[in-house]
């Protein structure tokens, strides 16, 4: 008799509690447990993964470090300074997490004398001003009218202020006048001219490749804190596997994936440290994708997944979870008895393509190397027609980052970088398909899955 959804939930607490005592960013197999449910007890942590940080965000010391870095590589490069635009750039080398919008929101950081400075608009001021960069010039809103600022007092229809214009004049009124400011944005004719008008002496160029180098290759610290984020997710992961198992067909999909992210946002919020305000639980995330038969088949399929899981369907667990930014993807496709042949050669090989992939993950190999090896292995395996997209991806704070795993992409890999795992299989014709995930960290000799799930048929081939 299948257990009832509150039964399922009140159990899982009480399986959570042993699993959280074993402490923060612990090692999902030694955290199980005797109250840990069935599913945990199947993590297996490798000996290989890096130690979990125990801090809950990058610190000011930290981003301090990388602007430091990237001021010599702007002298290195004959630049005066860089605009950024980018918002996932401002948060790597500011620290400051915060929405973009419309709103324009940018930071100059000049290659030399004087810190970084930001230009935002009024709705962030109490962000801004409470953090470790202390020159900023603030607009009220989008649109700006000029000299209106409700919030002083000044209520008046002003004209409407050029903020492309405005964040020039603040950089020539900062003595910030060139010769050469790289910026991380396109430099269209508006920007151009609008440089020339304020700022005629300095020449733009576009040094957005100077930023993405530095993202792309992984701190120690980022990789301590995306080993933590996918502890957290592994245990999810069991919960998932419990639930499903437990509820069975009287579960949706769309069920599963609510109390799954409900379960790891208590489990990772239990252990964040947090005031309520600003510059704490930064850049967390806990995104959960649930979906079962056909809607497997599709690598990005455009329909909303409320469908009740059926014995003999595929199904796919997948999603997001990060920690001050750091973490990644991971993802199992499971398939519920009964099934065929075919649906256990598709899922073997795109298994094994996940292994492979991991494996030649190895500094000094280039991203199309890997991928051709991966489409290699699915085209002698008879998949082809089941191929629809590249191995994976860079795993970055914005989640698709460069480098890519693809046949055209002749990017070196290095030791810190981190990618998806995700050379999925798809037969539409056969109403299934199978998309593993996980975070692969590039190392010297090969690449490290970071999560504790296993790949394995006892994991993914259910009986309800």
């Amino acid at each position: 008799m299948h257990r009832t959804r509150r039964e399922f939930i009140v159990g899982s607490a009480a399986a959570a509690t042993g699993l959280a005592v074993a402490g923060k960013g612990s090692q999902a197999s030694a955290a199980a447990g005797p109250q840990a449910a069935e599913s945990a007890a199947l993590l297996r942590s490798s000996p290989d993964h890096p130690k979990p940080a125990s801090f809950d965000r990058l610190d000011e010391a930290w981003h301090r470090g990388r602007t430091e870095i990237l001021q010599a590589r702007l002298r290195e490069a004959g630049l005066s300074g860089i605009l950024l635009a980018d918002r996932w750039n401002l948060i790597y080398f500011s620290g400051l997490w915060f929405t973009s919008t419309e709103r324009p929101f940018m930071l100059y950081v000049p290659a030399s004398e004087g810190g970084p400075t930001f230009f935002h608009p009024g709705l962030d001021r109490d962000l801004v001003a409470s953090w470790w960069i202390e020159d900023h010039e603030t607009y009220f809103d989008f649109q700006h009218g000029e000299g209106a600022f409700p919030n002083l007092g000044r209520v008046q229809m002003g004209a409407t202020v050029d903020l492309q214009r405005w964040i020039f004049k603040g950089l020539r009124r900062r003595g910030q006048t060139g010769p050469v400011i790289g910026v991380d944005f396109p430099i269209t004719a508006e920007t151009s001219a609008a440089a020339a008008e304020i700022l005629p002496q300095a020449a733009l160029r576009k040094a957005s490749d100077l930023c993405e180098k530095m993202r792309t290759v992984k701190t120690p610290e980022e990789i301590a804190l995306t080993q933590r984020a996918m502890n957290y997710f592994s245990r999810m992961h069991a919960f998932a596997r419990d639930y499903i198992l437990k509820r069975a067909t009287e579960a949706t999909d769309f069920e599963v994936q609510i109390e799954t992210v409900r379960h790891g946002a208590d489990l990772i919020m239990s252990d964040i440290k947090r005031d309520g305000k600003p510059h704490t639980a930064v850049g967390v995330q806990i995104d959960i994708g649930v979906r079962t038969g056909i809607g497997t088949a599709y690598p990005h399929p455009n329909q909303f997944h409320h469908n009740r899981i059926r014995k003999g369907d595929a199904l796919q667990v997948a999603g997001v979870v990060t920690i001050a930014g750091c973490g990644g993807e991971l993802y199992r496709a499971y398939q519920i008895a009964p099934h065929d042949s075919m649906r256990e050669k598709v899922w073997q090989v795109h298994t094994d393509s996940c292994r492979v992939q991991a494996e030649e993950s190895a500094a000094g190999v280039t991203c199309s190397y890997v991928a051709k090896r991966v489409h290699d292995l699915q085209v002698a395996g008879g998949m082809e027609k089941y191929i629809y997209h590249r191995p994976a991806h860079g795993q970055g704070w914005e989640g698709h980052q460069p480098p890519y795993i693809a046949l055209g992409d002749h990017t070196m890999l290095e030791a810190g970088m981190t990618f998806s795992n995700e050379p999925g299989l798809y037969a539409p014709d056969l109403g299934f398909g199978y998309n593993h995930s996980d975070v692969v960290l590039v190392r010297e000799k090969r690449g490290l899955q970071l999560s504790s799930v296993p790949y394995t048929k006892e994991w993914c081939f259910l009986k309800l």
